[in-house]
């Protein structure tokens, strides 16, 4: 678990000219300042097999049009799922898989129920069990997919923009448990 309350928890510092990841504001936060961008975080840890993952994520600021959520089983920049929501009402699972990016809910974010619009705090959970992953947001289920590809790996958090730039997430109370 990590309340972001120390930076030396291990999770990326970086500031650049596409996104700044950074411990701020007794949280964690993602800033993305260039338009059609993804960016992520790690903490540098291993997880064998089965994860459940709970996090606090609050738009700050930015478009509503936006994406925002979880990762699991990361294996390298090029090799993860991702479980994402935006900030008017849509929702995903994808997995990044030899550099290739593609969503695996379905063919694209779908508008679901139960997601806080706008400048919002909203509950994430992403289930990674076995080849079964669920999306929960405030406790509704919004996604599933099955894959097989990854099995284990890192977690982690993203956020990114789509045709406005600036999407501002902060994150906090962070778990990772044995489901």
């Amino acid at each position: 678990s990590d309340d972001f309350s120390s930076t030396n928890s291990g999770w990326d510092q970086f500031q650049g000219d596409d996104y700044v990841s950074d411990y701020a504001n007794g949280g964690y936060r993602i800033y993305v300042k260039t338009t059609e961008y993804d960016a992520w975080a790690n903490p540098s840890r291993s997880f064998p097999g089965d994860v459940r993952i709970e996090v606090d994520a609050t738009k700050i600021g930015g478009p509503d049009d936006n994406d925002f959520g979880v990762i699991c089983r990361y294996q390298d920049v090029d090799n993860f799922y991702f479980f994402m929501i935006s900030s008017d009402g849509y929702a995903a699972i994808g997995k990044f898989k030899g550099s290739n990016s593609e969503l695996i809910s379905s063919d694209n974010m779908q508008k679901v129920d139960g997601i806080t619009p706008g400048v919002a705090t909203n509950h994430i959970q992403a289930d990674c069990i076995g080849s079964e992953l669920k999306l929960y947001v405030n406790d509704n289920l919004v996604a599933t997919a099955t894959d097989s590809s990854f099995t284990s790996g890192d977690v982690g958090l993203m956020a990114g923009t789509f045709d406005t730039a600036g999407t501002d997430i902060l994150f906090d109370n962070f778990y990772v448990y044995k489901p």
